[in-house]
This record gives C-alpha cells, sequence and structure tokens, in this order.
C-alpha cells in the first residue's frame, strides 16, 4: 500500500513542478499492478473536471477496455471531492486510500464545503435549475430503455 501512496505523491509532485493543477496524484490498482497514474491538470487542459482521480479513473477504463473497474483500488493524495467521489461509486472502485484530508485540501483552497453542503440541503444552490420537460427528451428515454442491446452501467 505505501509503495502506491509513494506514486500518487510523485505524480501531485510532477503535477506541481508543471503547473498542471492542484497538489493531487493519483494510482489506480489491480491485482498489485498499476493500472493508470496520473495528477490533477485542472490549469493543464483549462478543464474544471481533470482532478487527479478522474484522470485515472480516464485511463484505467481506457486500459481495461471497461467502464467498470471492479476490483481496483484507487490510491489518492486527497480525500476526493464529491464529483470525484460519484465517478468513483459509477467506476465501481473496489477501495479508496487517500492521506489528505477535505479540511486539509481547504486550509490550502480547495475548499468543497459549498458543494457538499447543497448536496445534503444545508445551503440553498446558488446555480438556478429549471425542469423543462419535453415529450421529445422524454421518448429519447423510452427509446433508450426499450432496446434489447443498451448497455446498462
Amino acid at each position: 500500500m505505501k509503495k502506491f501512496m509513494e506514486m500518487a505523491l510523485e505524480e501531485a509532485q510532477k503535477g506541481i513542478l508543471k503547473g498542471d493543477g492542484g497538489p493531487f496524484g493519483a494510482v489506480i490498482v489491480k491485482d498489485g499492478e498499476v493500472i493508470a497514474a496520473g495528477h490533477n491538470e485542472v490549469v493543464k487542459s483549462n478543464d474544471p473536471t481533470a482532478h487527479a482521480e478522474i484522470v485515472v479513473i480516464r485511463r484505467a477504463s481506457q486500459k481495461l477496455q471497461s467502464f467498470h473497474l471492479e476490483g481496483c483500488e484507487l490510491y489518492v493524495t486527497g480525500e476526493p471531492c464529491p464529483m470525484c467521489f460519484s465517478a468513483i461509486h459509477w467506476a465501481h472502485l473496489a477501495r479508496v486510500v487517500y492521506c489528505n484530508t477535505k479540511q486539509d485540501a481547504a486550509r490550502i483552497g480547495f475548499d468543497d464545503a459549498l458543494i457538499t453542503d447543497i448536496m445534503l440541503g444545508r445551503r440553498p444552490d446558488p446555480i438556478r435549475f429549471v425542469h423543462d420537460p419535453h415529450r421529445r427528451c422524454k421518448s429519447l428515454f423510452e427509446k433508450w430503455y426499450e432496446d434489447p442491446n443498451k448497455v446498462l452501467y
């Protein structure tokens, strides 16, 4: 376990030195073998979703040719934010090992408490979401649901 966390730390350091984004690195391991490694690339890619966890989930999924990563473990330098937490569950990872906590991240400017509070109903959402039902949208869902060849995920 220590070896894989060391690799995640090295990835974070690479990202910091390159100026790619925040101090976050991650490694995905399956059966003791490193499947993917990466670091935060938010600044490099101008992509707010390019957190280290998302980067390595994408790489591991490509390498394993699967959108489910059962049996895989994620080693990451920071406790996952709500977006990464969701992606980890969508990917069906078996285990997550992290070192720095959300509180540690908040102290250096990476505070996701607003998102967590909105999700838990403790704060109002500053973004206005509008439900606009449309028959064509419903029919898309129905068409997909009725397709016998659909792939559930």
